[in-house]
């Protein structure tokens, strides 16, 4: 997905300045990494709708600074506490030849053919919503895709059990046994099966005496 941005540089900076930013409708940011830090504000309707889109946290973004066109990644952002405003938002450069470490959202497909779903009547449960990765910038997927299909009542997913797209690999300490999702049956059905089979339990001394009982004598 292509989204591009755009951005004009600003000297003033501080709270008054940027608070005089914000009534004009206009959103204080930074871009950083490369060279100096550069100071930017942008308009904000078009962030705050780009914001609302998911692939603009997990690609790469043309940034049209000035007239000048930069590729950078979205690090950070605050959002005032109750409007629906955004405050002050933070982009990195990016440098095609170095690894870039972000955090992607995770898909999950075929949950509705999973045998822990469809045999055991269990119900997915996504322990897992986004990972870790790193990469190179022009290898960086909008998503990884987890295929359920297989998924097994106490058999979860790893991370180790996905498949990751050419040059991505997961990024985090013992990253491959963390688990992405599993199957739970739901708690009332743990509940009744119990049920169930305690009153079998409870049910079967008195047929036991039932049938080892004579039969009374007919006068």
């Amino acid at each position: 997905m292509k989204i591009e941005l755009s951005a004009i540089s600003r000297k003033a900076q501080g709270t008054g300045a940027s608070r005089r930013l914000r009534k004009t409708g206009r959103v204080p940011g930074i871009v950083y990494g490369g060279v100096e830090p550069t100071l930017i504000d942008l308009d904000h309707n078009n962030l705050y709708h780009s914001l609302r889109k998911e692939g603009f946290h997990a690609s790469i973004l043309t940034l049209d600074l000035d007239g000048k066109k930069e590729q950078v990644l979205l690090r950070d952002f605050q959002m005032h506490p109750f409007r629906q405003q955004v405050q002050h938002i933070d982009f990195q450069r990016v440098e095609s030849n170095k690894k870039i470490h972000m955090k992607v959202p995770l898909h999950f497909v075929n949950a509705d053919i999973a045998p822990g779903v469809k045999l055991n009547g269990g119900i997915v449960s996504h322990v897992m919503n986004d990972l870790n990765i790193a990469c190179l910038p022009a290898d960086l997927p909008e998503f990884i895709e987890v295929d359920l299909s297989t998924l097994a009542l106490n058999h979860p997913i790893h991370v180790s059990d996905l498949n990751f797209p050419k040059g991505v690999e997961a990024a985090g300490i013992h990253i491959g046994d963390a688990v992405v999702a599993t199957v739970q049956v739901p708690r009332g059905a743990v509940e009744a099966e119990a049920l169930a089979a305690a009153a079998a339990v409870a049910a079967a001394p008195a047929d036991a005496k039932a049938a080892a009982k004579p039969a009374a004598k007919s006068k």
